[in-house]
């Protein structure tokens, strides 16, 4: 019985992957670390009778978590928030992608490497590990840093970076071994392109709706059903198009960053985010060899040093570059230094390409766990160090570093004055997406139409029916955005006639309409040339085309101005979804860190069974015991700053907590304590029951607000039967009478407390 032996395998690694990871967090290490060992442990090569044995189960559990991970990665991103991070971050990023594939490369051919294996070399060592860093940043209190503000900037931009690594790699890998033309390889990153364009246009029109119907509409569980299919087709549907399933997975968790739905969306994925990215890492320590790793030892060694050297000299030339300070540039680059999730996919991908040997995994795995041992010492060590080669760095190169900012500064300066720019670059970037949409329109259309010919009969409705009626679709969905291309095309070659000939007023009028004519005439044959590449043209009666162009002619020529209101209000749509403020995050931007004040921000979650849950900041007194102040709470994705004394703390809030690193070490012990001495919630016992007050009470004769029974007993007074007249919701001023039925809600011990104080007597009123 395949299935039970699959559940089977799944309990053992979600245990074991639980067991290590809880022992590797009480060490102080990171749990990817535990996974990996967990892994190792269990797999079929380590031990002499092994718990989970089936490779092909093993693989399968790895794509799982490969998609959930991949999600979760693609749910840190957003496009506005790389629009955030500016120009200059990411061109250092693609700097220091750049420096270490040179580096791997040199070094490489050191080693006798090949050619295809020093290009996965490289790619191995490019992507960072998300998961330590932050890990690694929130033990140091760096995360609100600007220093560590940029680290997570950075390995943000080398997410992308890694996205696209698989998807080239995959085809470099596949192209390897038959020694392809660069141009096929261009060819597949420019579907690759016009493929994330395509999901992303799409995706952000549609999910967005999707998910604001399933919240107002669909409860608690149907969104989450939904998100998950959503999850798997977008994940099958890049692997049919000849991506990787992460692909499709990282798109959508992108799209969903974007919209508000984001918080609502990671609670509900939060569980099934960590089991089955543990199940990704328990998976690759299963197919590691440990033996291997002695064998490849000193080739685990070099790699660990290129990462850990390589990494940071090349980060930090890249921010050098952009215009970084010296000390801001080098302990950037230290804190960066661990690499991780992305390299173990990497190197699975070419070794399951057969471009790489099966000894690279464990290369992979050793060199991951040097560096994540070493980043929290090489982070903690970090300002020390920044500081100390800014203060051995050469006077010339001070003073050229000095020189090389200014210009950078002018340069700045002129491109905002520049009025072609200013006035084109918007128009440049609308061609540019308008293109790669109608080129994932075409070169995906034939594949998807192949699947539907499954399901449809090809004479449906009449000869070539489906034929006709998708391809006159596909049309008419591709016309709108190539009338917006043109439009865009014929704009800017009029502004750059108008440039050129601006200085020269007498000749504008005769040459300027001939440059702009040769302007669009150039334009139109390239975008042209570019489109019919991917043009489906093969299949179907050589008379299809012809009537899908009448078709399509005929519906111009009735909904012509409703098309062009139509792609407006996408277009409009499209750029305000794109425009909306990043919601969620508490780093709060009126609070900038200064570390000559000995003062830092370090954040928490509150757990489920915290013992300062719902008790009022005033109660706690942090800044009088321990010395730091509470600066923010994000609560459900809002972000309360400076709370006030009566703002009470629930499980899950995250909390920033201001002070020197030592007050706030000691306030996130103490309010992530969790003795278990306080009782749970008793939301399911909370009942209605009714309490006669007896003719002798003290309660007697007393109004509700002077009684307080919400506060000396915790019980709610919600109505009064006397003498055949129920008062429902009672206020303050209404008096329990002898003989009342009170009406109460709470919990049964809670009731059970107010019969008790009712019975007693006047002259004992306290509960």
């Amino acid at each position: 019985m395949h299935g039970i032996d699959f559940i089977q395998d799944l309990a053992v690694v979600v245990l074991v992957a639980g067991l290590v990871g809880w022992a590797c967090q009480r060490a102080g290490l990171s749990v990817v670390v535990g996974y990996l060992v967990a892994g190792m442990a269990i797999g079929p090569f380590n031990l002499p009778v092994a718990m989970v044995s089936n490779i092909e189960r093993i693989e399968t559990l790895s794509q799982m978590g490969l998609v959930f991970l991949m999600f979760s990665i693609g749910m840190k991103l957003s496009l506005r928030k790389l629009r955030k991070l500016g120009l200059a971050l990411v061109l250092a990023t693609i700097i220091e992608a750049v420096i270490i594939s040179q580096l791997a490369r040199a070094t490489g051919g050191l080693m006798g490497l090949g050619s295809v294996e020093t290009v996965f070399l490289g790619a191995m060592l490019m992507i960072s590990s998300s998961a330590v860093i932050i890990k690694v940043l929130a033990d140091i209190g760096a995360t609100h840093e600007k220093a560590g503000q940029m680290a997570m900037g950075v390995f943000v931009v080398e997410d992308v970076i890694a996205v696209l690594l698989l998807t080239g790699l995959s085809s470099y890998a596949t192209l390897a071994g038959v020694h392809a033309e660069s141009a096929t390889f261009s060819h597949t990153l420019l579907l690759l392109t016009a493929f994330v364009v395509l999901v992303g246009i799409v995706g952000v029109l549609v999910v967005p709706w999707l998910l604001r119907k399933l919240s107002l509409t669909g409860g608690v569980e149907l969104p989450t059903l939904v998100q998950v299919g959503l999850l798997f087709v977008l994940a099958t549907a890049a692997q049919r198009a000849g991506f990787s399933l992460a692909l499709g997975a990282f798109l959508l968790g992108a799209i969903v960053a974007d919209t508000p739905q984001r918080t609502q969306v990671d609670r509900t994925f939060e569980g099934l985010r960590d089991v089955f990215s543990a199940v990704f890492f328990v998976a690759i320590g299963m197919l590691i060899d440990v033996s291997a790793l002695f064998d490849v030892w000193g080739l685990v060694l070099v790699v660990a040093a290129l990462a850990l050297l390589g990494r940071a000299l090349a980060c930090a030339t890249g921010l050098l570059i952009t215009g970084s300070r010296t000390a801001e540039a080098v302990r950037v680059g230290l804190l960066v230094v661990p690499i991780g999730e992305f390299t173990f996919i990497i190197a699975q991908l070419g070794i399951a390409g057969g471009v790489l040997p099966k000894s690279f995994q464990a290369v992979a795995v050793g060199a991951a766990l040097v560096t994540t041992f070493a980043a929290p010492l090489l982070a903690r060590r970090s300002s020390r160090m920044a500081d100390w080669c800014a203060r051995r760095e050469p006077e010339w190169l001070s003073t050229w570093l000095r020189v090389y900012r200014g210009w950078l500064e002018r340069l700045r300066i002129h491109e905002a004055r520049n009025m072609l720019w200013q006035l084109s670059k918007k128009r440049l970037i609308q061609i540019g997406v308008e293109l790669l949409l109608v080129t994932g329109l075409f070169a995906f259309s034939g594949p998807l139409f192949a699947l539907m010919l499954k399901v449809i009969p090809p004479d449906w409705l009449f000869p070539y029916g489906p034929q006709i009626l998708y391809w006159s679709g596909i049309t008419l969905l591709s016309l709108a955005p190539l009338v917006a291309i043109w439009r865009n095309l014929s704009a800017l070659a009029m502004l750059v006639a108008e440039v050129v000939f601006a200085s020269h007023p007498t000749q504008a009028p005769r040459f300027a309409p001939m440059l702009e004519l040769a302007l669009k005439m150039v334009g139109g044959l390239m975008i042209f040339l570019l489109l019919s590449s991917f043009l489906p043209l093969s299949g179907g009666a050589r008379w299809v085309p012809v009537v899908v162009v009448a078709v399509v002619a005929v519906v111009v020529g009735l909904f012509r101005r409703k098309l062009i209101y139509w792609h407006s209000v996408l277009e409009v749509e499209l750029q305000e979804r794109l425009a909306q403020p990043v919601s969620g995050g508490t780093s709060p931007g009126w609070l900038a860190p200064h570390k000559d004040w000995n003062i830092t921000l370090a954040e928490c979650v509150l757990p489920d069974l915290a013992d300062v849950r719902g008790r009022t900041l005033g109660e706690l007194q942090l800044r009088t015991r321990i010395g730091c102040t509470v600066a923010g709470v994000e609560r459900q994705g809002v972000l309360i700053e400076t709370p006030p004394a009566d703002f009470a703390l629930y499980p899950c809030d995250r909390v920033l907590l201001l002070g020197n690193p030592e007050q706030t070490a000691i306030g996130k012990a103490f309010i992530t304590r969790v003795s278990g001495t306080q009782p749970t919630s008793g939301f399911d016992d909370v009942r209605m029951e009714t309490v006669v007050v007896p003719g002798n009470s003290g309660l007697a004769n007393r109004t509700l607000a002077e009684l307080a029974p919400t506060h000396q007993v915790g019980v709610q007074v919600t109505g009064i039967h006397r003498q055949g007249v129920r008062i429902l919701n009672p206020g303050g001023e209404e008096k329990l009478l002898p003989h009342d039925e009170v009406l109460l809600l709470g919990t049964e011990t809670q009731i059970s407390a107010f019969a008790s104080w009712a019975v007693k007597p006047s002259t004992a009123t306290e509960p």
